[in-house]
């Protein structure tokens, strides 16, 4: 497991009302938005801020906590479908055609690790301005590919980002009001842990499993049959369910490249010229939702990006596990 980045302060954005965001965050995975959605988000604060005059923000990491969300889906029983929208006609005036998109709509909150020496040594007028500044810069920005929505009520504003000291331990009287902010609420953390224990469980009866067997196991409910043990009859028994400990699901944490990187503008139809190419698929774990007054410590929250170039493998890695 890899080390999580330090960082002097916290920033947290509370309650962050998203409107159709991407809900489809690979081919196999939907439901909610990929973490690396909001590792872009973050990376954008930091441009926009750098734009804003306010030069010495660094992000570090970033946390997800989801508070309520509603999946744009339709149908009756177990199969849902997602809720499409009919583009306008092209130019000839033929139907354009219809594109699968998975739309959601969140209320989410964000806490950052953030390293900053002016807020180590600043005023509290500086703190003041500089939470203005993100509120107001956020408040124009799409995340994970949804539109941020003011709150609800025809006279209310945008909660004010607010921030904290780090690193703070599970006794600080810091991190419990953090926690407790975030509440009620579910945050998202990785459990590539249980993805090993499952693989090992599978090979003692299937030599031949792999990791992709092992992570279907744990994202569906599996049913076996259980003989009765008090019975010497084999046909005597019951059908029990499987299922894994906690709120698993599957997520993607990154990328993986399928071939070596092409040279800025090598590549025909990309969409920035100036930077190196790479073809890419999506990397697969598991995760869990967790109540945050069941972390010991922000940086349990927090994911951090973790690249290995010359491996082609770009993912984010959380260490609450």
């Amino acid at each position: 497991m890899s080390k999580a980045p330090s960082f002097t302060h916290g920033l947290v954005l509370p309650r962050l009302r998203v409107q159709n965001a991407n809900a489809i965050s690979s081919p196999m995975t939907h439901g909610f938005p990929s973490i690396t959605a909001f590792m872009g988000f973050m990376w954008a604060i930091g441009r926009k801020l750098c734009q804003a005059g306010i030069e010495d923000v660094f992000f570090e990491s970033v946390g997800v906590v989801c508070h309520d969300y509603q999946e744009m889906v339709g149908g009756s029983g177990f199969r849902k479908v997602f809720g499409l929208t009919r583009n306008p006609l092209t130019k000839n005036g033929s139907t354009a055609p219809i594109i699968e998109e998975g739309r959601i709509h969140l209320d989410i909150s964000l806490v950052f690790g953030v390293t900053c020496q002016r807020w180590r040594t600043g005023s509290t007028e500086t703190f003041k301005k500089d939470l203005e500044t993100i509120r107001d810069i956020v408040a124009q920005m799409r995340c994970a590919g949804g539109s941020i929505m003011a709150p609800r009520g025809s006279h209310a504003i945008s909660p004010m980002p607010w921030i904290f000291d780090a690193p703070v331990d599970e006794d600080d009287h810091v991190y419990q009001r953090l926690r407790y902010r975030l509440m009620p609420g579910f945050a998202l953390i990785d459990r590539q842990d249980v993805l090993t224990s499952r693989l090992e469980r599978l090979r003692t009866t299937s030599p031949d499993a792999t990791l992709m067997d092992a992570w279907l196991s744990v994202c569906r409910s599996e049913w076996k049959w259980m003989p009765d043990k008090h019975d010497g009859d084999p046909e005597k028994g019951e059908w029990k369910s499987e299922k894994s400990p906690g709120w698993l699901v599957p997520i993607t944490v990154g990328y993986a490249g399928l071939v070596p990187v092409s040279p800025a503008g090598t590549v025909e139809g990309a969409r920035q010229s100036d930077v190196p190419f790479q073809f890419a698929e999506a990397l697969y774990s598991i995760g869990e939702w967790i109540g945050p007054h069941r972390l010991s410590s922000p940086s349990s929250l927090l994911w951090h990006v973790e690249n290995d170039p010359e491996k082609g493998l770009y993912r984010c890695r959380n260490n609450a596990a």
